[in-house]
């Protein structure tokens, strides 16, 4: 039985990976801050609380993290962990370069000193590129505009230079926008399907958003945690770009969730100044054509029905009755 451990495994990802990892026979070690304190309340939703090891680690602290890497001696690691909103990383940049940067490069370098055969996935961001005019591939120049983008750059050259180094497996998925019902509040996709759900029921009569013109290519988030499983049993680690290969812009998944509900978006949604970053992407775009190749992977689920399920997961929420209606 392999052991991988998810650090990071209370989010969206960490949740949805972490269940695809039982459903492979993994034993699986979940880490947090402070596991004693946290509600894993996504662990939960999914019905997989039980099912996992969860243990403290604060994998920016390098004694720490190397104590626990030792303890358990994982063949896989996931680091998913780290300060997650872009919008947030402006107002808290230090904490964003610690969680994300730090974090990733104490893991690298237990793994070295244990001198254990450990394979590591990072999480990248499409953040990293900046504006993606041209259809963004594993060779496209990062040009990060965010304090988050810069910290998650920093790890994946991290990534590159201990794999060459060190003859490390260490390998980055970088992934373009990805959500779930486990989304967040704080993202704008959750943001825009909770607000508008609340309409339809007559419970909030408008949305406040702030730039509706950025484009950006969505997916559906348990597709891209088979995708992470994929790049770790490869041979050789290497970097992937994992997406649709589409993209849509905010205002058409505005549209196309308001139409889901038989609601005008525009009789309800204000655009409001104060919402927008200190600098933004206007355009993201990606090309997965190696991830489709050489993982034999591709992305499930298009918008309009990565919407739907989000609004149906909203909507039945308060009456859902088992855990199992978040697959």
């Amino acid at each position: 039985m392999k052991k991988a451990l998810i650090c990071g495994v209370s989010g969206q990802d960490g949740s949805y990976l972490a269940k695809y990892l039982l459903e492979k026979g993994y034993y699986v070690f979940g880490a947090s801050r402070d596991a004693q304190t946290s509600s894993f309340i996504n662990l939960k939703k999914l019905g997989i609380k039980d099912d996992i090891s969860l243990m403290s680690i604060n994998i920016t602290d390098f004694g720490n993290t190397l104590e626990c890497i030792n303890k358990i001696k994982p063949d896989e690691i996931y680091n998913l962990a780290g300060q997650s909103s872009v919008r947030l990383s402006f107002e808290q940049p230090h904490e964003t370069h610690e969680s994300i940067s730090t974090g990733n490069l104490n893991l690298l370098e237990a793994i070295r000193f244990s001198n254990l055969p450990i394979k590591l996935y990072n999480a990248g961001s499409s953040e990293c590129f900046g504006d993606s005019n041209i259809p963004a591939t594993e060779n496209t120049i990062f040009h990060p505009r965010s304090p988050y983008a810069i910290a998650k750059a920093t790890a994946f050259w991290q990534i590159d230079n201990y794999r060459e180094a060190y003859n490390l497996f260490a390998c980055t998925g970088i992934l373009f926008n990805h959500e779930s019902p486990l989304r967040p509040d704080h993202f704008v996709t959750k943001k825009i399907i909770s607000t508008a759900c609340k309409i339809h029921r007559n419970k909030a009569q408008r949305l406040s958003l702030g730039n509706i013109n950025i484009e950006r290519d969505w997916g559906w988030a348990p597709d891209y945690v088979e995708a992470m499983w994929l790049m770790m049993q490869q041979e050789q680690p290497k970097d992937y770009i994992i997406a649709t290969g589409k993209s849509h812009t905010l205002k058409e998944f505005i549209n196309i969730t308001f139409n889901a509900l038989d609601l005008n978006w525009e009789e309800h949604v204000v655009i409001d100044e104060v919402l927008r970053r200190p600098t933004d992407l206007q355009i993201g775009r990606a090309d997965p054509e190696k991830a489709n190749r050489e993982l034999n992977w591709k992305a499930k689920l298009g918008l309009n029905t990565i919407i739907e399920s989000m609004i149906e997961h909203e909507l039945s929420y308060s009456s859902l009755s088992t855990p199992n209606s978040y697959l």
